[in-house]
C-alpha cells in the first residue's frame, strides 16, 4: 500500500474513455475505474501461496478517490469460478452491492459489470461476497477522501490486515462442520491452538478461536518480512486500518508510540487517545499519530485474539535502527466493548423517535457447526421488513459462546446501546457482539431495497448466520 501524502494524492486509478475487454465481449466504460478479480502469489514464511486479489491498472491493489468523483467502477471476473464483489462501507443502490442473490447473479468467469454511484468519504473496502473466497484475500482498500483529508499536512498510510492459511477454505469449514479437525481449534482464553474435536468441547465456556491460521499478514506482509514506513521526525501520519480477516478478531498495539483514534468505519468520532484499540472483522479505524521527535524504529502490532501469533508494521523515523522483531508475543486476549462504549460519534444521528425495535438473536454454534439468526441457519430470508422513512432499532442479543461481528449492508448504524445501557455511540456498519452480550443499534431506513444482514466471520456466515432487511411498501 502507498504511503502518500497531500502533495502525492492519488485520485483513482483508470482510464477515462477505455473499451476494456471482457472475454468474448467489451464494455464502453469512460472515466471507470477498472478492477480485475484474479490470482497471485504471495511468499508466506518462505514459502509459494497462490491467493485471490483485486487488482487495477499499472498493479495497484485498492485505489483512493476524492469525495467529489462518482464512481464507476468496472468489474471484470479473471478467475475460473465465479465471483461477485461488495463494496463493505458504501451505500450504492441496493442492485449494485454486489451480494449474489440479492443484488445480482454471480459474475461467472469472463464476465463483467459496470457499477456507477456516489461514493461515502472514509475508509472502506471492497471483498468478495461469494462463498469463502474472502478467506482466500480477494479483497482490496476502497478509500475516498474529503477535502479535510487532503487538506491536512500528514503522510496517510493504508494498511490492510489478513489471517491466512495454507488449506483449501472449504477444508476447514468441512471439518468444523464434522465436529473436529484441527482448525475446530478452542482456545478458551489459554490460547492453546492444538486440535480439538468441536463436537466435545464444554459449551458454556466462551471461545475465542475456531479456525487456526498459518500466517497473520498486514499488507501481505508478515513480521518475518514487514512493511517499512519511513517518516520525517516529528511529522504526522494517519493510519488506516482496515480488519479483511476472514474469522480473526485483532487488538492494535501502539507500542511506545500514542495513538488518537478518530475514526471507525469511516465515519468521525470524538479523539479518544490510547495505545491499544479492537478492531474485529470488517471493521476500520482511523488512527493518528505524532511522531517523536527523535530517530527510531516503532513498531505497531496486529494481535489477534486468542493466539500469541502476530503481524505488524514498523515506521521508522530518521536513521531509527530497525531490530527484527519476533512473530509470537504474549496471548491476546479475547476484544470487549469497554472502547465501544467510550467511543461518540461526530455527527449523531438525527434527533428523532424510533418507529420500533426489532430483536435479532444469534444463535447456533453447536457440534454440528450450524449457526443462525433467531434459532433458524439461512442466507437470504428476510429477518423484517422496514418502510422507508422510519427509524429502526435492532437489539442483536448474542445466545452463543462466540463473538460475532454484525454487519448490515446498505446503511450506517448508531451504536445506542450495550447491555441494555444507553450510549450515544459510533456511527458504524460493523459491530461486535460478544458472547452472551446484547447491543443495540438504531439505523434510518433511507436506502430501499433488500439487504444483507450478517455475521461477517465468513465460516459462521457461509454456515447460516446470514438474513436480510427488506423494505416493504407503505400500507
Amino acid at each position: 500500500m502507498p504511503l502518500i501524502s497531500r502533495r502525492r494524492f492519488i485520485a483513482g486509478i483508470g482510464s477515462a474513455g477505455a473499451l476494456w475487454p471482457l472475454g468474448r465481449t467489451a464494455i464502453a466504460a469512460p472515466e471507470a475505474t477498472r478492477i480485475m478479480a484474479t490470482t497471485r502469489i504471495l511468499d508466506v514464511k518462505g514459502k509459494a501461496a497462490k491467493v485471490f486479489g483485486l487488482e487495477m491498472p499499472r498493479g495497484k491493489h485498492g485505489f483512493n478517490f476524492k469525495a467529489s468523483q462518482r464512481l464507476r467502477l468496472a468489474l471484470t471476473n479473471m478467475l475460473d469460478e465465479s465471483t461477485l464483489i461488495h463494496w463493505h462501507g458504501q451505500t450504492p443502490p441496493t442492485e449494485q452491492d454486489g451480494v449474489p442473490q440479492l443484488s445480482q447473479p454471480a459474475l461467472k468467469p469472463g464476465e463483467s459489470h459496470v457499477y456507477d454511484f456516489k461514493p461515502r468519504t472514509g475508509t472502506h473496502w471492497m471483498h468478495s461476497h461469494a462463498g469463502l473466497q474472502e478467506q482466500k484475500l480477494l479483497a482490496a482498500p476502497m478509500v475516498v477522501r474529503d477535502n479535510a483529508d487532503l487538506a491536512a499536512d500528514e503522510l496517510d498510510h493504508v494498511v490492510l490486515l489478513h489471517d491466512f492459511t495454507f488449506r483449501e477454505p472449504q477444508e476447514i469449514l468441512s471439518e468444523l462442520q464434522a465436529g473436529g479437525g484441527e482448525h475446530a481449534a478452542h482456545s478458551g482464553g489459554s490460547g492453546d491452538m492444538g486440535g480439538m474435536d468441536h463436537s466435545k468441547m464444554a459449551m458454556p465456556a466462551a471461545m475465542i478461536n475456531d479456525v487456526a491460521f498459518d500466517a497473520f499478514l498486514a499488507n501481505d506482509r508478515t513480521l518475518d518480512d514487514p512493511e517499512i514506513l519511513r517518516a520525517e521526525t516529528g511529522g504526522r501520519m494517519r493510519l488506516r486500518i482496515i480488519n479483511g480477516a476472514a474469522a480473526s478478531n485483532m487488538w492494535i498495539d501502539m507500542g511506545a508510540l500514542d495513538g488518537e483514534l478518530i475514526a471507525v468505519d469511516g465515519n468521525a468520532i470524538e479523539p479518544l487517545r490510547e495505545k491499544l484499540f479492537p478492531i474485529a472483522i470488517a471493521q476500520r479505524v482511523d488512527i493518528r499519530i505524532a511522531l517523536p521527535r527523535e530517530p527510531g524504529a516503532w513498531p505497531i502490532l496486529f494481535r489477534p485474539e486468542g493466539t500469541a501469533q502476530r503481524t505488524g508494521i514498523i515506521i521508522a523515523t530518521g536513521e531509527g535502527k530497525i531490530s527484527r522483531i519476533a512473530t509470537q508475543g504474549d496471548v491476546a486476549p479475547a476484544l470487549d466493548l469497554a472502547l465501544e462504549r467510550k467511543l461518540k460519534a461526530r455527527k449523531e444521528l438525527a434527533p428523532e423517535p424510533v418507529t420500533r425495535t426489532e430483536m435479532v438473536m444469534l444463535t447456533g454454534g453447536g457440534s454440528d457447526y450450524v449457526w443462525g439468526l433467531n434459532g433458524k441457519a439461512a442466507m437470504n430470508d428476510t429477518l423484517f421488513g422496514v418502510r422507508l422513512g422510519e427509524r429502526i432499532a435492532v437489539m442483536l442479543h448474542n445466545m452463543t459462546q462466540m463473538s460475532h461481528p454484525m454487519h448490515l449492508h446498505g446503511h450506517h448504524f448508531q451504536v445506542v446501546a450495550i447491555n441494555g445501557q444507553k450510549i450515544a455511540g459510533a456511527v458504524r456498519d460493523t459491530v461486535l457482539v460478544p458472547p452472551n452480550q446484547a447491543v443495540t443499534i438504531a439505523f434510518d431506513a433511507d436506502n430501499p431495497g433488500n439487504w444483507a444482514f450478517h455475521c461477517h466471520h465468513v465460516y459462521h456466515m457461509n454456515s447460516g448466520m446470514m438474513g436480510s432487511v427488506a423494505y416493504v411498501n407503505a400500507a
